[in-house]
């Protein structure tokens, strides 16, 4: 077991940070190490911290070799882009002269930075300058005014010719529902008042004529 002899500078720096410090991490190390500073057994600071032996340990080998300084630096590894030295360039060109696609984007970034990356490799670089693909739809071809206005008039006059007597009716008499197509043909609707006539369809093709069942 590591004995580590904790100052009470370093006892209070410890009580401060693992509650203030921005990073959960940083704030898992200050109190690991401020139990230990309480006489906390090892098995009982992993327990209370969620963390394991061999990590506790590691965070007391950085304490012993740097004290609070050292637990609060973070060493993550972050791979950067070989194309990040070539951010501004790139950013310029994209924005003055946008891409069509994924691909022509790969051959502009090559001929910019002599750097060649997959697709889906500069689609995340270019997301990581701020910027994102649009989605394109394309535009009908411009109609012939004359077959509009043709087609227009026809139909036209055929509602025309429903509306003057030939419409459907609503009887609400009876609750029958008319309904004429625009081919002529009507659909009566009526209700069904029994159980057996449930189970049948209730759907009537027939010209609009007086309604008898008032």
């Amino acid at each position: 077991m590591l004995q580590l002899a904790v100052s009470e500078a370093d006892k209070q720096a410890l009580h401060y940070e693992r509650y203030h410090h921005p990073h959960p991490r940083v704030q898992q190390r200050m109190e690991a190490l401020w139990l230990k500073s309480q006489g906390v057994p090892h098995h009982q600071i992993a327990q209370l911290c969620a963390i394991s032996a061999n990590t506790l340990r590691s965070y007391l080998k950085l304490y012993q070799r740097g004290g609070v300084a050292a637990l609060k630096q973070l060493n993550f590894h972050c791979p950067q882009s070989a194309l990040s030295a070539y951010r501004d360039t790139i950013e310029t060109q994209v924005r003055e002269h946008p891409p069509q696609t994924i691909n022509e984007a790969v051959a502009m970034l090559e001929a910019l930075t002599g750097i060649r990356r997959s697709p889906t490799q500069v689609r995340l670089f270019l997301t990581h300058l701020g910027l994102h693909r649009r989605k394109v739809g394309l535009l009908p071809a411009k109609g012939d005014p004359d077959v509009q206005e043709e087609y227009q008039k026809k139909i036209g006059a055929t509602l025309s010719r429903r509306i003057s007597g030939e419409a459907c009716r609503l009887f609400c008499g009876c609750g029958a529902f008319c309904l004429r197509c625009v081919s002529g043909v009507s659909l009566v609707l009526r209700p069904v008042l029994d159980q057996s006539a449930q189970r049948a369809a209730t759907f009537q093709c027939a010209r609009c004529a007086p309604c008898h069942h008032a």
